[in-house]
């Protein structure tokens, strides 16, 4: 991935939400960009125009903390937006205790999952799954497959759910919030490829999703950052309606880029009893699959459905 491209692209896309109102500054006479100026922000900053320019176009390599962190202030940077912008404009190097880290190689995702992990999982009573940082789904536990039905039966490593989010047409279906967790899994892509700019299977990834699928190309274009480590997600199995669980994302010490989610039915909702009848189906080949988008799948008398636009 072109580093330096991406540095000028989150700074445009950061520039044009900070109006010149809110920075102090007059708004008045005609403007043809949204928010500041590349003068405007280069003043409040404290930087010259020519340099500022130099960092949109990626001609300016080595760009210092303090003119980062000036930057951060004006654009109004959390701090996963300030530690993305330090990794934007020095790859390889984060952000510890207030100094620059020294620089440290892309780790490969590990695909396979300790055995150990893989016994923990199937004890789990709640659907749980190990995820890599590109949204690989390395492992389901046994609920987790009954529940993700569309990609339960693909090998460790194979099924990407930023893939089927974007390019599957039931996935619109599946995931009853659909644009705000697309929104979410844009920006938190966009997080692990400025931590690992050398991933090439994260590159070819973000490629084919920003040619495929004209919503990533549109949300990309924003260049939001996102980490999300909990929440509240919602989905629409084909055979017992809406479940609707909070989810808690936990990283592994040793395995930097494997984590853990677990998905926990929220306390008095119908997912409760419909999650209890998803594990006490035997073996997967009971399990209904999902129907296809021309030949729609009769749903089963009595089945609960409810949240549907």
């Amino acid at each position: 991935m072109d580093d330096h491209h991406d540095l000028g692209e989150f700074l445009q896309a950061r520039r044009a939400l900070v109006t010149p109102q809110s920075a102090g500054l007059r708004g008045g006479g005609r403007r043809r960009v949204p928010g500041l100026r590349r003068e405007e922000l280069a003043q409040l900053a404290g930087i010259s125009v020519e340099y500022y320019q130099r960092l949109e176009q990626g001609r300016a390599k080595h760009p210092s903390d303090e003119v980062l962190d000036a930057l951060a202030e004006v654009l109004r940077l959390d701090t996963v937006e300030r530690e993305h912008l330090h990794l934007l404009a020095r790859p390889g190097r984060g952000r510890r205790g207030g100094t620059t880290a020294a620089p440290t190689p892309t780790v490969p995702v590990t695909v396979t999952v300790r055995p150990e992990l893989v016994r923990l999982l199937e004890h789990v009573k709640v659907p749980a799954m190990v995820l890599s940082d590109r949204l690989d789904v390395l492992a389901l536990n046994p609920v987790a497959k009954r529940l993700f039905v569309h990609g339960a039966a693909a090998a460790p490593g194979t099924w990407n759910l930023a893939a089927f989010l974007f390019l599957a047409p039931e996935a619109r279906e599946f995931y009853v919030e659909w644009d705000r967790i697309a929104t979410d899994t844009v920006g938190q892509l966009r997080a692990t490829a400025g931590r690992h700019p050398d991933d090439e299977q994260l590159a070819r990834l973000i490629t084919r999703l920003r040619t495929e699928s004209d919503a990533f190309r549109r949300l990309w274009s924003r260049a939001d950052v996102e980490v999300r480590t909990h929440g509240t997600k919602s989905f629409r199995h084909p055979a017992v309606g809406t479940l609707t669980f909070t989810y808690e994302t936990l990283d592994f010490s040793g395995h930097v880029r494997q984590r853990l989610v677990t998905l926990t039915p929220v306390p008095n909702d119908p997912t409760e009893a419909a999650l209890h009848l998803l594990t006490t189906w035997a073996t997967d080949s009971t399990l209904p699959r999902p129907a296809s988008p021309r030949t729609p799948e009769p749903r089963p008398r009595g089945a609960r459905r409810r949240g549907c636009p």
